[in-house]
Parts: C-alpha cells; structure tokens; sequence
C-alpha cells in the first residue's frame, strides 16, 4: 500500500468513517484536484475506465465527507455544487469565460468588517469570489 493510500484509509479512519472503496475513491479523486469539480465530474473520472459508482453512491460519498469535515461544499454557479479538499479559509476566484475556478489564499485579501451587516443576521465566516477572466482566455 503506498504511502499516500495508507494516509487517505487512516484519515477516513480518524473521522470514524467506514473505508469503502467508493469513499476512497472520491476523497482521494477531491485531493488530487484543484478544480472544484462537481458531482458528475467526479463521477465521470472514477467511471472513466469501467463503471464503479452511481451518482447517488457518489453524492452519499460527499455529503458523507462534508459532514466529518474533510470536504466543503463550494457554490460558485447558479444551482450547481462544486467539491474542494482544501478546507481551510480561503476565497476563489471564477473565470466568467470559461468556468475555470482557482483558490485564493485567505490572507490575500483584506479581512471584511461583518459587524455593519444587518444585526439580525449571525454571521459565522464569510469567503469572497473574485470574478473575471483567466489567463488562458485573456489571450
């Protein structure tokens, strides 16, 4: 078993989640991307080859995830999910061209003062997405 599996069974593990090969696959398919890629595109890699998960396997999976806290929920489209293994604070930036969706480093930005906002909201955290245009569609 190689170094990074035994890493992904022992933190599955450490969250009292039950190693199943399916949940494997999609935490480990979430750590290797950058992306934030949604349901169906995870879906999509893990069936590349030869059909081994269904869509509800795979949205059980990440809500499975999401609820111990190794995954967070983005939502950067209108109705759509996105998936990221990178849950520390951090915002995003989205290319109004082409959908591509990059992090931005939390301490990037200056910090936003919530104490204005309407005082029947509770706010517990915020992130900011930075829209425009990447460089890839720039040219």
């Amino acid at each position: 078993m190689s170094r990074q599996t035994e890493e992904i069974v022992q933190t599955l593990k450490d969250k009292r989640l039950r190693v199943t090969p399916q949940r494997f696959a999609v935490y480990a398919n979430l750590l290797g991307r950058t992306d934030h890629p949604t349901a169906e595109q995870i879906l999509n890699d893990l069936n590349q080859d030869a059909p081994v998960s269904s869509q509800a396997t795979i949205y059980n999976c990440l809500q499975a995830l999401q609820e111990v806290g190794l995954i967070r929920e983005v939502l950067l489209d209108e109705g759509g999910c996105r998936y990221d293994a990178n849950v520390e604070p951090h915002h995003h930036f989205r290319c109004q061209s082409c959908g591509a969706i990059a992090d931005i480093p939390w301490q990037t930005l200056q910090p936003i003062d919530v104490t204005h906002l309407n005082s029947d909201w509770q706010v517990n955290g915020y992130e900011v997405t930075v829209h425009g245009t990447c460089k890839g569609c720039q040219t």
